[in-house]
This record gives C-alpha cells, structure tokens and sequence, in this order.
C-alpha cells in the first residue's frame, strides 16, 4: 500500500475507501501560534465613534471630573469601555453616549470587592485607575482609596491578564512631605505617594501619570476660589499671601489627552509622565486674575487678599464647614484642600511630560475666562461692549 505524507503546515493520511485510496487533511494551518485568534479584538471601521479600535479599556473613576473628559476621548477613537461605578445608575447613564451602541457597557463595583474588579477587568487589555478623594469620610480614607484600592486594582489585572495599567497620581505626592498650613504632614500627599508604590509593586510595567492642579469644568481650583465658602465678604485669606506658592495648572481636556495617548502607545509601559501647563504662575497673580476676571476687582468690587495667620475667624469658619458637611465640605473648604492650595507645584528635570506624550497644551489665558464667565459680579447687568476692559493676565514665573 502507498501512503502520502505531506510535510509543512499540513499532515496528511491514507484511508480505505470503497477500495480506493483518499486524501485526508487532519490539520488546518498553524503558523506561529496555537491559540486561536480573537477575531472580536480585530479592528473594524474607519475611524471615529462608529468603529473599533481594537482596544477594551476598563476605566475606574469614570464618573469622576477627569473620568468623563476620558471616557470622551477613548469613545472618539473607537474604543470599547466598560464602566464601573459605584454611584446611582442614572449619574453613569451620561457616559452611553461616549461610543457607539454597545461600546460602552457598565458594572457595579466596590473598590473593596475584589470579585467586582475583576469581573470589569476580565475583558479589558487596558485599565485606567482615576479614582481619588480629596477629602476624607467616614467610610473612606486616603488610604482607602489612594493605596489600598490601587493595590487591588493592580494586583487583579496583573492575574488576570491585562496588558497596560495606567494609574493618576499627584504631581507633589511625596514620602514624607513638609507641613505648610497643617500641624502635620499632609496624609493627602502621602497617600498619593504610596499608591504609585503599590501600584509598581503589583503591576511593574503600569504607566504613572503624575498632574498638578487640574482645572475645567467642575474643577475643584477655579470654582474653589469662585466659591462664596472660600472669600470672607470681599476678604480672601491665603497662605503667606499667595506669595509664596507658584502653581502650574493643567486644562483636564489635555489630561484626559494624555492618558489615551498613554493607553495606545505601548513605549509608554514603566513610564512616569508629569501632567502640568506649560506656564508657572505665582498663586498671588493668580488668584488677582481670577476675581478680575469675575468683574471683582479691588477698584470696584473691594477684593483683597491677605495672609490667612492675621485670620482667627478662618479656622473656626474652616471647622463649621467640615462640621455642618462632613460628607461632602462645602466649596471643597477643608484643611487638606489648602494645603494643597498652598503647595509649589515642584517639576522634575529629565521626567517626561504631556508634550512628550503628543499633547498641545492650552494656555490658562485662552481658557479660564470662558471658566469663570459664570462666576461674574452683576451678571445681570447689559454691559455694552468694551465697557468692562479685558484684564490683563499675569506674569509667568521662570521656571
């Protein structure tokens, strides 16, 4: 009897049949793997929110003030997103129309519930950690949520298989970091700062995004100083005057930028990128600019800041505020928020920032007035045109 071996891609054997000799192919080609293809992850489309990009990203804190700016863009481009959320249903639902109709699926979740992460997790190549507390509660400490629930992130996508983990910190989170207005070191930045740690630990090549104050809509910088909780009347405290602080602000939309140009670019694994403006301001011209900018000026209005340890009144306001609203501080008025406020953004040379990541960054004098417009004084009045002069912005710090 003859026989037939074909060699290469294809095995092949003889059988009996009707006396005759046939050919059969056991099996099919295998080239350079034996698992089989995804065929869901294959790109489709020509780009743009009807299409698909080939990525699943999981994003964390998707309801939150950055999270929304991001779950734009990934839609934008195409990209599957699944939603956890821990909130009323109805505050999410706003997101399904960041994609295309079945683009964007949602999960319940509890950053203490390890099976719920990993059931948001199980699908995606790409999760973003954007969840944050500026502020502490009963339920939820900085520890909670800025070491112990990026840990748990980290740990469960690393089992489970994802490929990229890019995770939000704090451009000054530090070790042990130098009280300003606290009697003590703020655990805000040092919570900040363990997270990175454990997120390294427990996932290695996860990218760090560290940002400076992040300003936009329903920022917690601008409408801070907005606020009718911050001011005393037409009196507006700040540390050492706002003398001795140079801030660096970031526009959300470039943040929010950055991360997606992080989430499709795999040279960005292990990376840390510095998330700030691309100009230095003191806090002082700053916060000038601000209320010239809502039609409260010195002239008119009667605005004046002044060195908040002459104030013994702020304290007492500052403890009324967190006393009446624990939960939620009324026009983010708490101790943990001015120190922050009060600390120099510090920039590392030789640390990668968004311009490097392929973001054009926007300039706070192209932005912030259409922020505070809604924040004028008299904003009622018909105002005839020039008759209000355009202030004028302040002065960049050297860097």
């Amino acid at each position: 009897m003859a026989s037939l071996a074909l060699t290469g891609h294809f095995a092949s054997k003889i059988i009996p049949k009707h006396g005759a000799m046939g050919i059969v192919y056991v099996n099919s080609a295998h080239y350079s793997s034996e698992v089989k293809p995804n065929l869901a992850a294959y790109k489709r489309g020509t780009g743009g929110r009807s299409s698909f990009n080939g990525i699943v990203a999981t994003v964390f804190g998707c309801t939150g003030f950055v999270g929304r700016y991001v779950c734009n863009k990934l839609g934008k481009i195409g990209t599957q997103m699944i939603l956890p959320y821990r909130c009323d249903f109805y505050d999410a639902q706003r997101l399904k129309v960041c994609g295309d109709l079945g683009q964007v699926l949602f999960t319940p979740f509890d950053i203490r519930d390890e099976e719920s992460i990993a059931k948001a997790v199980r699908y995606s190549n790409v999760v973003i950690n954007l969840v944050g507390r500026d502020y502490e509660t009963k339920n939820f400490k900085y520890k909670d949520v800025h070491v112990d629930g990026p840990r748990r992130i980290a740990r469960i996508c690393r089992e489970m298989g994802v490929e990229r983990l890019i995770h939000l910190s704090y451009l000054n989170a530090s070790e042990n970091p130098k009280p300003l207005v606290l009697s003590k070191p703020s655990m805000f930045k040092i919570s900040k700062y363990q997270g990175e740690c454990a997120v390294k630990e427990e996932f290695p090549t996860a990218t760090i995004i560290r940002a400076s104050d992040i300003y936009g809509s329903e920022d917690r910088f601008l409408r801070t100083f907005a606020s009718g909780w911050r001011i005393h009347s037409q009196w507006l405290p700040l540390y050492k005057n706002g003398m001795a602080t140079i801030k660096q602000p970031v526009f959300v939309s470039d943040v929010a930028q950055g991360i997606v140009n992080a989430a499709r670019d795999p040279d960005t694994r292990c990376q840390i990128y510095q998330a700030i403006g691309p100009k230095r301001y003191l806090l002082a011209d700053l916060v000038d600019w601000f209320f010239n900018l809502m039609r409260k000026d010195k002239e008119n209005w009667g605005f004046r800041r002044y060195d908040m340890k002459y104030d013994p009144i702020f304290p007492l306001k500052v403890a009324l505020v967190n006393k009446i609203s624990p939960a939620y501080p009324f026009g983010n008025l708490h101790w943990e928020a001015i120190e922050k406020e009060a600390t120099t953004d510090v920039v590392q040379s030789g640390v990668p920032t968004l311009e490097d990541l392929g973001v054009c960054l926007t300039h706070m004098e192209e932005q912030v007035p259409w922020e505070l417009k809604p924040f004028r004084a008299y904003q009622y009045y018909m105002d005839k045109v020039g008759e209000f002069p355009k202030p004028d912005p302040p002065i960049p710090q050297p860097c």
